[in-house]
């Protein structure tokens, strides 16, 4: 299946539209279970489905023009960061106070405006991502495919051809990255 896989990647890079069709369609499973396992972690606030959030993952992605996707992590990588952007932009027009977007007439609890989730955090961290892009390129394909796919150390170890040790070695690399990072603008400037 893999070889299957980096063909059709391969020809829906050169433009074949049906090769594009079929990759998302071998790949779909996958990228459905991703998009219910990234809106899992938004929490209740997110009231996006998973299949329209794959749906409109896929229509970002067919419609980009940028890198190539040489392998099926990046690939997979690439989709993770779309439905990442998705959320955010989601939960961003849901707390917009244009056109009255921060009141929501509901007949259940009043307390649902606690669980959308804090629009500010989920942008830092995918700026944070970003910026761990530009400074180590490994380590944030390592976060993309294990935080936002999924994938077991040892599926990303065989995906770069590296030890599992290594892998779980980068994990911890990155994890310590975001998290000072991330500390680090929580501490008000004196």
């Amino acid at each position: 299946m893999t070889a299957a896989l980096s063909t059709l990647l391969a020809s829906a890079e050169q433009g074949d539209r049906e090769a594009a069709d079929a990759l998302f369609a071998a790949l779909y499973d996958e990228l459905h279970r991703m998009a219910r396992r990234e809106l899992a972690r938004r929490g209740a606030g997110v009231t996006l489905g998973a299949t329209t959030l794959l749906h409109e993952a896929y229509l970002d992605i067919a419609a980009r023009e940028g890198p190539a996707f040489p392998d099926r992590n990046r690939f997979m990588g690439y989709a993770a960061r779309v439905m990442r952007g998705l959320i955010i932009d989601y939960a961003r027009s849901r707390q917009a106070q244009k056109r009255g977007g921060q009141f929501e007439i509901t007949s259940i609890s009043t307390d649902v405006a606690d669980a959308v989730p804090d629009v500010e955090h989920l942008t830092r961290l995918s700026e944070v991502l970003d910026g761990l892009q530009e400074v180590d390129p490994r380590l944030a394909r390592v976060v993309d495919l294990k935080f936002f796919c999924g994938f077991t150390f040892a599926e990303i170890g065989a995906m770069f051809g590296v030890t599992e040790r290594t892998v779980q070695r980068d994990w911890e690399k990155a994890r310590i990255y975001l998290h000072r990072v991330l500390r680090d603008d929580a501490i008000p400037a004196v």
